[in-house]
């Protein structure tokens, strides 16, 4: 069962079988991690330098992973130069824990 979130009211939400989430980037960090919420946004830190939009496709790379998906399956929808993005995922596969779900959808 996949929560009911509120478009706005969270960092993330459902549209259908497609997670959208807000991200907080941080480039250039020591590790690849998902962080904490951080009011609208999901803390994503990755180690690759933002030149040229490679910290965010570094990030999709990560986080596909985390997802269990291709990267392929990840739409940046803006802020592919800048921190402050949103991501549409497609047939997610996994959630990671911060989402506090525990099944997917059907």
């Amino acid at each position: 069962m996949k929560p009911q979130q509120v478009r706005g009211a969270s960092f993330f939400w459902w549209e259908g079988e497609t997670l959208v989430v807000n991200i907080l980037g941080k480039p250039s960090a020591s590790v690849d991690a998902i962080g904490k919420p951080k009011g609208p946004q999901l803390k994503v830190s990755v180690t690759a330098a933002p030149r040229d939009g490679r910290a965010t496709d570094h990030m999709v790379r990560f986080l596909a992973k985390e997802f269990g998906v291709p990267a392929s399956a990840i739409e940046v929808v803006f802020g592919r130069m800048n921190v402050n993005k949103q991501l549409r995922i497609r047939a997610l596969r996994k959630l990671p824990p911060v989402f506090q779900q525990t099944s997917l959808p059907d």
